[in-house]
């Protein structure tokens, strides 16, 4: 089976592929369901083509699933140009209207029915298949045995299924909440996740929801036969269920998440990854089980299986916020090689000599209170790396704030976890070769460390 991944940028494209996924989608600008996401635009092409070639093989979609005005349309012929420029295998559209667009300027791409269309029917996927589809991707409220029957009936046709990743509590994502409550429209991918938010029920001849930023505001609750309205649902985890959909003749599985962080994207598909390879023989279950294990401490509410057996499941409400057992670190974008290195153990070499220098030039006095100060601020005394032939130098780009001292975690396609104590490592100036009390995001920094890691790894610390 085909996994794919999301990708809200080109960073997390990169990781997508580096961490596992077979195919990748993406949205660009104005033409996506999540403008959220950072999504593609200038001249990141170049970087998505030079990406395809450096993973051969993988796929790359391009998510165009918004419902199309006429002005959508123009918008979308007027820069039609731009889209050639991207290595596009196919599009996801909802909007039939935007077939023979696609067909006449992308001939060589395929057509994917989006989720958004909601096909949940064998006679639905033949009418797609007549239009020149060549993949659907199931509406979410399609059980494993309705999947089956699909299949049955239309065996050529590929279908592609939702495993992991938020649930949208209206039927196939089309949800109007969040454009009443707040003008933002889910339809143009302005969604702001309302069913999310903080309410209390309240009872004055009937039951109602009331927001807590919107106090008087009543929303009347109805419960129907197959469904209560508002509130949240689970989120999706099939990790376990993988052979179920298997059987059921699934051919691609997809992973939700394209406003999600690059740590998210990496670990999800990490851990689906080797769930697939275990299923498929060329891992044992026991290699695949630390990622797989790996995936719970993501953040996420509780997990379900959606509609995949029954409805029962899919109804099921809950609230409050994500949490994670972690928090990214920063990456790891590449090891120093040994001219690098040099560079920056003779600027450590350089800064240590100036240092002890600017002492000896002190008048006595002077030399005494500055002393004094040091020995009452111990953080202002600067330190320089020296060369240890057990640690290396890696550039490293800083995600968060993280202060030295703390135990670090290195991860990678395929390291679970591996654990840098404090006495291991420290973070360096590039430029000055000084050891640094932390290091923040979108701070130049190295790690010296003792750890083996890997280009493309990623560093976590507990959440605190």
């Amino acid at each position: 089976m085909e996994l794919v991944s999301p990708a809200g940028n080109v960073e997390k494209l990169g990781y997508a592929y580096a961490y596992g996924a077979d195919a990748a989608y993406i949205g660009l600008k104005r033409f996506s369901l999540r403008v959220k996401a950072d999504n593609f635009y200038d001249d990141e092409y170049k970087t998505v083509n030079n990406l395809k070639k450096q993973y051969p093989g993988k796929k790359l979609f391009c998510a165009l699933n918004i419902s199309f005005h006429n002005a959508d349309i123009d918008n979308f012929l007027a820069e039609i140009d731009y889209f050639k420029s991207y290595p596009f295998d196919a599009f996801i559209v909802q909007d039939i209207g935007m077939v023979r667009t696609i067909q006449k300027h992308f001939p060589n791409a395929a057509l994917h029915l989006s989720t958004q269309a909601n096909c949940i029917n064998r006679e639905a996927v033949k009418m797609y298949r007549d239009l020149g589809f060549r993949r659907i991707v199931l509406g979410r409220e399609a059980s494993l045995a309705e999947i089956a029957e699909i299949k049955d009936a239309v065996p050529d046709m590929e279908l592609e299924v939702f495993v992991h990743g938020a649930m949208c509590i209206a039927y196939s994502g089309r949800c109007l909440m969040s454009a009443y409550m707040n003008g933002r429209s889910a339809n143009a991918g302005f969604c702001s996740h309302s069913c999310r938010w903080d309410y209390s029920l309240v009872q004055s001849g009937s039951l109602a929801l009331e927001e807590k930023k919107r106090p008087g505001e009543y929303f009347p609750i109805f419960e129907g036969e197959n469904f209560t309205a508002v509130l949240s649902s689970k989120d999706l985890c099939m990790i376990d269920k993988l052979d179920d959909l298997k059987k059921a003749g699934a051919d691609s599985l997809k992973i939700e998440g394209r406003m999600k962080s690059l740590y998210y994207t990496a670990i999800v598909t990490r851990a689906y990854r080797k769930a697939i390879d275990s299923l498929e023989g060329r891992i044992s279950a026991a290699q695949a089980a630390p990622f797989i294990e790996d995936l719970y401490k993501t953040s996420h509410r509780a997990f379900g299986t959606g509609f995949y057996y029954g409805k029962e499941n899919a109804n099921e409400t809950v609230s409050g916020e994500t949490t994670s057992e972690y928090d990214m670190a920063g990456t790891v974008v590449k090891k120093l090689n040994d001219a690098e290195s040099r560079t920056v153990f003779c600027a450590a070499n350089k800064g240590a000599a100036e240092a002890e220098h600017s002492l000896d030039g002190m008048h006595p006095a002077a030399r005494e209170a500055h002393e004094k100060d040091l020995q009452l601020h111990p953080e202002k005394i600067p330190h320089f790396i020296k060369a240890d032939e057990k640690r290396h130098l890696y550039e490293y780009k800083p995600a968060n704030q993280t202060r030295s001292g703390t135990e670090l975690e290195a991860l990678s396609p395929d390291c679970a976890a591996l654990k840098i104590p404090p006495d291991t490592y420290c973070f360096v100036d590039p430029e000055t070769g000084k050891i640094l009390n932390s290091v923040h995001h979108n701070t130049p920094a190295l790690l010296y460390t003792e750890a083996d890691l890997q280009d493309g790894g990623i560093i976590r610390v507990r959440a605190e």
